[in-house]
Protein backbone atom coordinates (compact mmCIF):
# COMPACT_ATOMS: atom_id res chain seq x y z
CA UNK A 1 0.00 0.00 0.00
CA UNK A 2 1.47 3.46 -0.89
CA UNK A 3 5.11 2.29 -0.39
CA UNK A 4 6.96 5.37 -1.93
CA UNK A 5 6.57 8.21 -3.25
CA UNK A 6 6.70 9.35 -6.92
CA UNK A 7 8.64 12.64 -8.09
CA UNK A 8 5.38 14.61 -8.65
CA UNK A 9 4.53 13.88 -5.17
CA UNK A 10 7.54 14.65 -3.43
CA UNK A 11 7.83 17.72 -5.47
CA UNK A 12 4.66 18.76 -4.25
CA UNK A 13 5.10 18.35 -0.55
CA UNK A 14 8.62 19.72 -1.03
CA UNK A 15 8.90 22.12 1.48
CA UNK A 16 7.16 19.98 4.38
CA UNK A 17 9.85 17.08 3.34
CA UNK A 18 12.55 19.44 3.94
CA UNK A 19 11.34 19.27 7.73
CA UNK A 20 14.09 16.68 9.53
CA UNK A 21 10.80 16.22 11.62
CA UNK A 22 8.94 14.45 8.52
CA UNK A 23 11.72 14.21 5.96
CA UNK A 24 10.18 10.94 2.92
CA UNK A 25 9.45 8.57 5.69
CA UNK A 26 7.15 10.97 7.43
CA UNK A 27 5.62 12.23 3.81
CA UNK A 28 5.06 8.10 3.43
CA UNK A 29 3.69 8.14 6.74
CA UNK A 30 0.84 10.74 5.79
CA UNK A 31 0.47 9.07 2.50
CA UNK A 32 -0.77 5.71 4.09
CA UNK A 33 -3.15 7.60 6.66
CA UNK A 34 -6.60 7.16 6.69
CA UNK A 35 -7.96 10.22 8.69
CA UNK A 36 -12.08 10.42 9.41
CA UNK A 37 -12.98 14.16 9.53
CA UNK A 38 -16.52 15.12 11.57
CA UNK A 39 -18.31 18.36 10.49
CA UNK A 40 -17.25 20.35 7.43
CA UNK A 41 -17.85 23.54 8.99
CA UNK A 42 -15.88 26.23 10.76
CA UNK A 43 -13.68 24.38 12.36
CA UNK A 44 -13.84 21.29 9.83
CA UNK A 45 -12.44 23.73 6.75
CA UNK A 46 -8.97 24.50 7.47
CA UNK A 47 -8.49 20.72 8.71
CA UNK A 48 -9.87 19.60 6.03
CA UNK A 49 -7.79 21.80 3.53
CA UNK A 50 -4.60 21.45 5.74
CA UNK A 51 -4.55 17.97 5.74
CA UNK A 52 -5.63 17.43 2.11
CA UNK A 53 -2.62 19.76 1.17
CA UNK A 54 -0.37 17.76 3.42
CA UNK A 55 -0.82 14.42 1.53
CA UNK A 56 -2.88 12.85 3.83
CA UNK A 57 -3.56 9.95 1.75
CA UNK A 58 -7.37 9.30 2.67
CA UNK A 59 -9.29 11.48 4.03
CA UNK A 60 -13.32 10.57 4.98
CA UNK A 61 -15.46 13.78 5.17
CA UNK A 62 -18.70 13.34 7.60
CA UNK A 63 -21.44 16.10 7.53
CA UNK A 64 -25.58 15.88 6.86
CA UNK A 65 -25.71 19.34 6.48
CA UNK A 66 -25.97 21.72 3.29
CA UNK A 67 -24.06 24.94 3.13
CA UNK A 68 -25.94 27.60 4.41
CA UNK A 69 -25.17 31.66 3.06
CA UNK A 70 -24.76 32.37 7.33
CA UNK A 71 -21.45 29.83 7.01
CA UNK A 72 -19.43 31.29 4.83
CA UNK A 73 -18.23 34.24 7.15
CA UNK A 74 -16.18 31.28 8.59
CA UNK A 75 -16.87 27.94 6.87
CA UNK A 76 -13.52 28.34 4.49
CA UNK A 77 -13.96 25.60 2.55
CA UNK A 78 -16.81 26.36 0.83
CA UNK A 79 -18.19 29.09 -1.38
CA UNK A 80 -21.47 31.03 -2.55
CA UNK A 81 -21.42 28.74 -5.63
CA UNK A 82 -22.29 26.08 -3.18
CA UNK A 83 -24.91 27.66 -1.37
CA UNK A 84 -27.85 24.73 -1.37
CA UNK A 85 -25.36 21.95 -2.13
CA UNK A 86 -24.38 19.26 1.00
CA UNK A 87 -21.44 20.23 2.84
CA UNK A 88 -19.65 16.70 1.52
CA UNK A 89 -20.40 17.70 -1.89
CA UNK A 90 -19.36 20.80 -1.77
CA UNK A 91 -15.90 19.78 0.34
CA UNK A 92 -15.42 16.87 -2.42
CA UNK A 93 -14.85 19.19 -5.06
CA UNK A 94 -12.74 21.87 -3.37
CA UNK A 95 -10.78 19.14 -2.29
CA UNK A 96 -10.50 17.15 -5.42
CA UNK A 97 -9.41 20.28 -7.47
CA UNK A 98 -6.74 20.86 -4.02
CA UNK A 99 -5.20 17.69 -4.39
CA UNK A 100 -6.59 14.77 -6.90
CA UNK A 101 -3.70 12.62 -5.54
CA UNK A 102 -5.68 11.59 -2.57
CA UNK A 103 -8.55 9.52 -2.03
CA UNK A 104 -11.47 11.60 -0.73
CA UNK A 105 -14.91 8.80 1.18
CA UNK A 106 -18.29 10.74 1.21
CA UNK A 107 -20.03 10.38 4.46
CA UNK A 108 -23.41 12.49 4.16
CA UNK A 109 -25.54 10.70 6.11
CA UNK A 110 -25.81 11.29 10.38
CA UNK A 111 -23.79 8.78 11.98
CA UNK A 112 -25.24 6.83 14.32
CA UNK A 113 -23.43 4.44 16.60
CA UNK A 114 -23.30 1.15 14.36
CA UNK A 115 -22.03 3.39 11.43
CA UNK A 116 -19.78 5.24 13.58
CA UNK A 117 -17.43 2.46 15.03
CA UNK A 118 -17.77 1.33 11.40
CA UNK A 119 -15.70 4.03 10.20
CA UNK A 120 -13.66 5.19 13.36
CA UNK A 121 -12.43 1.15 12.84
CA UNK A 122 -11.55 2.03 9.45
CA UNK A 123 -9.05 5.01 9.90
CA UNK A 124 -6.16 5.86 12.00
CA UNK A 125 -7.58 9.38 14.06
CA UNK A 126 -10.13 11.35 14.19
CA UNK A 127 -10.93 14.94 13.95
CA UNK A 128 -13.95 16.08 15.74
CA UNK A 129 -14.93 19.28 14.36
CA UNK A 130 -18.52 19.32 15.11
CA UNK A 131 -20.40 21.40 16.76
CA UNK A 132 -23.04 19.94 19.67
CA UNK A 133 -22.13 17.68 22.41
CA UNK A 134 -23.98 14.80 22.04
CA UNK A 135 -22.12 14.62 18.48
CA UNK A 136 -18.75 14.90 20.69
CA UNK A 137 -19.81 12.05 23.29
CA UNK A 138 -20.20 9.82 20.35
CA UNK A 139 -17.69 10.07 18.51
CA UNK A 140 -15.56 9.92 21.81
CA UNK A 141 -16.89 6.37 22.75
CA UNK A 142 -16.25 5.59 19.16
CA UNK A 143 -12.70 6.33 19.60
CA UNK A 144 -12.01 5.14 22.73
CA UNK A 145 -13.94 1.65 21.93
CA UNK A 146 -12.20 1.34 18.62
CA UNK A 147 -8.87 2.56 20.36
CA UNK A 148 -7.94 5.69 17.75
CA UNK A 149 -6.71 8.96 18.82
CA UNK A 150 -9.29 11.75 18.58
CA UNK A 151 -7.92 15.42 17.93
CA UNK A 152 -10.81 17.73 19.71
CA UNK A 153 -11.57 21.20 18.58
CA UNK A 154 -14.45 24.05 19.75
CA UNK A 155 -15.11 27.83 19.36
CA UNK A 156 -17.61 29.96 19.83
CA UNK A 157 -18.09 33.47 20.46
CA UNK A 158 -13.83 34.67 21.03
CA UNK A 159 -13.12 31.50 22.89
CA UNK A 160 -11.68 28.60 21.72
CA UNK A 161 -10.58 24.99 23.07
CA UNK A 162 -8.39 22.33 21.99
CA UNK A 163 -7.08 18.62 22.74
CA UNK A 164 -6.17 14.98 21.98
CA UNK A 165 -7.27 12.54 23.56
CA UNK A 166 -5.11 9.13 22.71
CA UNK A 167 -6.82 5.61 24.48
CA UNK A 168 -3.09 3.99 23.45
CA UNK A 169 -1.79 5.93 25.66
CA UNK A 170 -2.42 4.74 29.49
CA UNK A 171 -2.51 8.46 31.22
CA UNK A 172 -4.08 9.72 28.32
CA UNK A 173 -7.78 10.66 29.47
CA UNK A 174 -10.67 10.82 27.62
CA UNK A 175 -13.23 13.41 25.98
CA UNK A 176 -15.81 12.60 29.13
CA UNK A 177 -12.87 12.54 31.39
CA UNK A 178 -13.11 16.28 30.48
CA UNK A 179 -16.11 17.23 30.21
CA UNK A 180 -18.65 14.94 31.78
CA UNK A 181 -22.00 15.26 30.60
CA UNK A 182 -21.76 18.38 29.20
CA UNK A 183 -23.62 21.79 30.00
CA UNK A 184 -27.59 21.82 29.98
CA UNK A 185 -27.01 25.20 28.40
CA UNK A 186 -25.25 24.21 25.28
CA UNK A 187 -24.42 27.02 22.61
CA UNK A 188 -24.10 26.70 19.21
CA UNK A 189 -22.87 29.42 17.09
CA UNK A 190 -25.88 30.58 15.68
CA UNK A 191 -27.08 31.38 18.96
CA UNK A 192 -23.91 32.98 20.72
CA UNK A 193 -21.90 33.78 17.37
CA UNK A 194 -18.51 33.36 16.07
CA UNK A 195 -15.54 35.25 14.94
CA UNK A 196 -14.53 33.63 11.68
CA UNK A 197 -10.37 33.65 12.34
CA UNK A 198 -10.98 31.67 15.53
CA UNK A 199 -12.52 28.87 14.17
CA UNK A 200 -9.63 28.98 11.37
CA UNK A 201 -6.95 29.15 14.55
CA UNK A 202 -8.40 26.15 16.15
CA UNK A 203 -9.00 24.29 13.18
CA UNK A 204 -5.79 24.84 11.65
CA UNK A 205 -4.39 23.57 15.50
CA UNK A 206 -6.39 20.39 15.24
CA UNK A 207 -4.59 19.74 11.70
CA UNK A 208 -1.09 20.54 13.04
CA UNK A 209 -1.74 17.80 15.86
CA UNK A 210 -3.42 15.36 13.47
CA UNK A 211 -0.18 15.60 10.93
CA UNK A 212 2.24 15.16 14.12
CA UNK A 213 0.24 12.09 15.35
CA UNK A 214 0.21 10.71 11.59
CA UNK A 215 3.90 11.44 10.63
CA UNK A 216 5.45 10.92 14.65
CA UNK A 217 6.96 14.16 15.42
CA UNK A 218 6.88 17.03 18.02
CA UNK A 219 4.58 16.78 20.92
CA UNK A 220 1.28 16.62 20.72
CA UNK A 221 -1.36 17.97 22.98
CA UNK A 222 -2.50 15.04 25.15
CA UNK A 223 -2.84 14.97 28.33
CA UNK A 224 -3.19 18.93 28.20
CA UNK A 225 -6.44 21.56 27.05
CA UNK A 226 -5.46 24.17 24.96
CA UNK A 227 -7.54 27.40 25.62
CA UNK A 228 -7.51 30.37 23.19
CA UNK A 229 -8.37 33.79 24.42
CA UNK A 230 -9.07 35.69 20.79
CA UNK A 231 -10.25 38.78 22.58
CA UNK A 232 -6.69 38.92 24.46
CA UNK A 233 -4.55 37.14 22.30
CA UNK A 234 -3.95 35.14 25.05
CA UNK A 235 -2.78 30.88 25.12
CA UNK A 236 -3.36 29.23 28.53
CA UNK A 237 -2.39 25.40 29.30
CA UNK A 238 -4.30 23.17 31.76
CA UNK A 239 -3.09 19.59 32.57
CA UNK A 240 -5.52 17.41 32.52
CA UNK A 241 -5.65 13.75 33.80
CA UNK A 242 -7.74 10.11 33.09
CA UNK A 243 -10.39 9.84 35.08
CA UNK A 244 -10.51 5.75 36.57
CA UNK A 245 -13.75 6.22 37.01
CA UNK A 246 -15.05 7.74 33.92
CA UNK A 247 -17.88 5.88 32.33
CA UNK A 248 -16.55 5.78 28.95
CA UNK A 249 -12.28 4.85 29.23
CA UNK A 250 -12.46 3.93 33.17
CA UNK A 251 -12.48 0.29 32.68
CA UNK A 252 -9.59 0.56 29.33
CA UNK A 253 -6.65 -0.04 31.07
CA UNK A 254 -7.86 -2.13 34.06
CA UNK A 255 -8.73 1.31 36.14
Amino acid sequence: MNQSLSDAELLRYSRQILLSQIDIDGQLRLKQSRVLIVGLGGLGSPVALYLAAAGVGELHLADFDMVEVTNLQRQILHDSASIGLSKVDSALARLTALNPNIRLLAHRAALDADSLAEVVAAVDLVLDCSDNFGTREAVNAACVAAGKPLVSGAAIRLEGQLSVFDPGNPDSPCYHCLYGHGSEAELTCSEAGVVGPLVGLVGSLQALEALKLLAGFGEPLVGRLLLIDGLGSRFRELRVKRDPACSVCGTRHGG
